[in-house]
This record gives structure tokens, sequence and C-alpha cells, in this order.
């Protein structure tokens, strides 16, 4: 378990973190690999963990009618994905596909959630965490979209 602390406070998603609540998190935590086009979880499936991306890439992609199958963005090495085992009903919006071998930390979502609620700091820290995520994941979003209209136009 002190190796998975040691590896988990490498993450940049949990650098600062205070000792005290990298080890509760440490508890939640588990090494994970996936192949080269394997999922992670698919769209409409519980939501049970975020994976903090140690080596790899992950496409985030949706079902279009007509169209297939559409890749909304992709998540590398040091970034997190996955929050919504935060939010009710706890269901993956996207699919989640490794373009190429992945290993990551997977935090599985009920422990976390137990976690949080039973330590207010510890929560604060994750909830304020995984903002950032979502606020940086629409901001690269929105620059998606300036630049689909700019080649449209």
């Amino acid at each position: 378990m002190e190796n998975l602390a040691r590896l988990l406070k490498e993450h940049p998603f949990l650098h600062g973190l205070e000792d005290r609540h990298l080890e509760f998190l440490t508890g939640c935590a588990a090494n994970v690999r996936y192949a080269a086009d394997e999922f992670l979880f698919r769209e409409g499936q519980e939501s049970g963990a975020s994976y903090l991306l140690r080596n790899g890439r992950v496409a985030l992609e949706i079902a279009v009618p007509g169209r297939g199958q559409v890749q909304l963005q992709t998540v590398e090495a040091g970034e997190v994905l996955g929050w919504s085992w935060l939010f009710a009903p706890y269901k993956w919006q996207f699919d989640a596909r490794a373009v190429e071998p992945v290993r990551a930390f997977a935090l599985d979502g009920n422990c976390l959630r137990a976690k949080c609620e039973a330590d207010h700091d510890l929560g604060y820290e994750v909830v304020k965490r995984f903002l950032y995520q979502v606020h940086t994941r629409l901001e690269r979003t929105r620059m998606q979209l300036l630049d689909l209209y700019r080649a449209g136009g």
C-alpha cells in the first residue's frame, strides 16, 4: 500500500494533497491496464470509478445517429478521466476507448463518495480538483467549437 501511495502522490491530479488525505484515498485505488482499442467504459453503464492516467491515451467518443462513433477529445497521461460517479444517476455519458495501451489508477467511486462524506475537508479537496478538470475539459471543448466554426465560415 505504501508503494501505491507514493505513486499516487506523483500523479498531477493529486499533487499537493495532504499526506493524511492521500492515505485515505489510497484505500480506494487500484492499478489498471487496458490494451489498445479496449473500452474503459461505455455510455450508459454504471460509473464506478475515476481514472488517473499514467501512460497512454484514451479517446472520448459518443454515438451519433447516422454517423456512428465520433471522437470528442483525447485524455493523456497525467490527466483524469471520469467524474460521473459524483452525480446521480452515476452513469457514463460517453464511451472511453484506449487509443494505445493505457496504465492508470482507478479510484473507486463508491469508496470516494463514502470517504468524502466522512471527511468533508477531503471531500472539498477532491471536488475542487474534479471541478478544475471539468473547467479544463469545457475550455477545450469551447476551443474546438471555435475552430469548427472558423473552418466552416
